[in-house]
């Protein structure tokens, strides 16, 4: 009789203990599978969050700056006083070449009128990229002057260039050879007595020792002695 007492007892521990393991492998695998949802949660309300600030709509369409665009307004204006050459120097080019530039590039520029707003023209596309290139101006800059916003011009003057990239590339032919460069080389230097030069960005100052009895023949407007290099 004790010695089934004591069997019955250890075949109770025994089930006991496996029991308790049992239910310590499921309380385990259900703190993993509930760290594992929580971690999937955050994960999704992380993105949700991101991507509603992707998508963030608008407050508005345009600010009322930029309701009433004035690139072209500002074209006219100049245009009409064209004798002082204003207009050249906004645009690097006069009236009649622009208006040939952009009969060339207006197709590729132009966008289609939506019922929401009125686009900018082609027109103002190319003025506020040719003033861009002649200036380099920033994008903050020239919306003031334009009534375009920086956003739309961080558009456009990529999609400009571009444009005049594709439809011009036949008249601009660079040297593609070391000896096509060394012949621009050669005529730079017979031009300008100036070796080992291929041109002159926008013009350059090289500063030189004015000779005796130069006077102010070589004197500039930033008080030394210079000879203005072009080409």
């Amino acid at each position: 009789m004790i010695f089934s007492a004591n069997l019955q007892r250890s075949t109770d521990s025994a089930l006991q203990t496996q029991t308790n393991i049992a239910v310590d492998k499921c309380s385990m695998a259900s703190r993993n599978e509930n760290y594992t949802i929580l971690v999937m949660s955050a994960a999704v309300l992380v993105m949700a969050d991101v991507n509603k600030k992707k998508r963030r709509q608008r407050r508005w369409w345009r600010t009322n700056l930029f309701k009433k665009r004035s690139g072209t307004g500002i074209l006219m204006d100049l245009k009409s006083q064209e004798i002082s050459g204003q207009y050249k120097n906004f645009t690097r080019m006069t009236p009649t070449d622009f208006e040939n530039l952009l009969q060339r590039i207006g197709a590729h520029i132009s966008k289609q009128e939506t019922y929401f707003r009125t686009p900018i023209s082609a027109q103002d596309r190319l003025a506020v990229t040719l003033r861009f290139l002649a200036t380099g101006d920033s994008y903050t800059s020239l919306q003031y002057l334009f009534r375009i916003s920086k956003q739309s011009i961080g558009r456009v003057v990529p999609q400009v260039c571009a444009a005049l990239i594709k439809e011009l590339q036949g008249y601009i032919k660079l040297p593609n050879t070391p000896t096509a460069w060394k012949q621009v080389s050669k005529i730079f230097e017979t031009r300008w007595n100036l070796p080992h030069c291929v041109g002159a960005l926008d013009g350059k100052h090289v500063v030189l020792q004015a000779s005796v009895k130069s006077g102010t023949e070589f004197f500039n407007y930033k008080s030394n002695f210079s000879a203005f290099r072009t080409g």
